[in-house]
């Protein structure tokens, strides 16, 4: 088995946002909330592997399953509107994000030079790869960026050396006082819908009516439980770092920028680098794979080749980077667009989620590889907590 698909989801979810709501959650309640990044986990993986599937049995993308299943012409605009709008209009938005932090993390390595003009280099590094439309480029890169992370965010957890027993304890379920903003960060940073329009969109490129489809399944899910898992197991290491330097004491406000300075009381002064390189790769793997999401939701939505090396696919991952490099060189503060985008992703995420569990269990669109009883039992109290959090984050956004 070849990892590979598997990792873009976890590049894409470990970004700058994710260092970021992994230092507070563990700043300011310890470990207790990593019962939610547990249930995150698993609950992406569960959905990752029907896109997954979707795309290996059928050759389709999510966004062109979509469209092509929906057959009533207002109700097929309305999911166009809907999955242009959240999934492309919010991959540039984000965007913003990722390129910022991931100059933030070669500002503190290289702090002469000006984070205005790391900016445009990434991006021009970034949209260097996507023109290249070949998986493998891409793949390696990103493969090199996860390792990378890995072996940054895992040291610093065993030099913090946090107590196993405390770890532990933090898997019993529980809600802190004021930890519900925090609880939905952590899951909202884990289980991102563009994610389902990616690997779906990589897969069913890579689709092959003569293969075993058996077989490539059963391989697709290792990738992908494996590939989650480890991005989990990322994700608990800045959250156990953070709540050993910083839980209980008066650090201030945490963020993904002063983070590696805060650690240097705890992990001496290569802290400062260490951490930064792992940021500035959480930056890069999102930069690059955020247009990507958009390309296939947008591409396939419009009826468009979602074909890598397809032109107008090239076009709307270019242009997806170029905003984001737009407002991130401008030193702009990207909020407002983001709000939008949380809100429209609060309420694509049951949607999409609801509409992909419903495609996988048809057997006119799956054949034999539709969803088994358990797995729809398992999903279902999934997608109950995804409507109720979504409701939250929804309401929570207005008033």
């Amino acid at each position: 088995m070849r990892l590979g698909p598997g990792l873009l989801v976890t590049a894409a979810f470990i970004g700058p946002g994710t260092i970021t709501t992994a230092s507070v959650a563990g700043a300011n309640f310890g470990f207790a909330l990593i019962w939610t990044l547990l249930f995150s986990v698993i609950a992406t993986i569960l959905l990752q592997s029907m896109a997954a599937r979707l795309g290996v049995a059928t050759g389709h993308d999510l966004a062109s399953a979509l469209r092509t299943t929906i057959q009533t012409p207002v109700f097929k605009a309305l999911a166009a509107i809907l999955v242009i709008s959240a999934i492309g209009i919010g991959s540039a938005a984000y965007e913003a994000g990722n390129l910022t932090g991931a100059s933030l993390g070669l500002q503190e390595i290289v702090p002469s030079v000006s984070p205005l003009l790391w900016t445009p280099l990434i991006a021009i590094l970034s949209a260097v790869l996507l023109y290249t439309g070949k998986h493998k480029v891409i793949e390696g890169a990103l493969i090199v960026l996860v390792v990378l992370m890995s072996i940054v965010f895992i040291s610093t957890l065993v030099m913090a050396a946090p107590s196993l027993t405390a770890i532990l304890k933090g898997f019993i379920p529980s809600l802190p006082e004021e930890s519900i903003t925090t609880v939905l960060a952590l899951i909202g940073t884990t289980i991102v819908p563009y994610n389902l329009f990616l690997h779906s969109g990589v897969l069913a490129e890579k689709h092959d009516k003569n293969n075993d489809m058996q077989k490539v399944i059963k391989e697709t899910n290792l990738d992908t439980g494996i590939s989650i898992t480890l991005g989990g197991v990322i994700t608990l290491a800045i959250l156990s770092t953070a709540s050993v330097a910083f839980y209980g004491t008066e650090a201030g406000k945490i963020s993904a920028a002063n983070m590696a300075v805060q650690l240097e009381p705890l992990l001496g002064s290569m802290a400062h680098y260490f951490f930064a390189l792992g940021l500035c790769a959480a930056g890069l793997t999102s930069a690059i794979t955020a247009p990507l999401a958009g390309a296939y939701a947008v591409c396939g939505m419009l009826g468009w080749s979602t074909q890598m090396s397809n032109t107008h696919f090239k076009l709307v991952a270019i242009t997806i980077l170029l905003f984001g490099a737009f407002v991130a060189s401008l030193g702009l503060d990207p909020v407002a667009v983001i709000i939008f985008a949380q809100a429209a992703n609060g309420l694509l995420l049951p949607i999409v989620t609801t509409y992909l569990v419903w495609l996988v269990n048809q057997k006119t669109v799956m054949g034999d590889y539709t969803n088994s009883m358990l797995v729809n039992l398992v999903t279902l109290p999934v997608l109950v907590l995804i409507f109720g959090l979504s409701s939250i984050k929804l309401f929570s956004l207005i008033f």
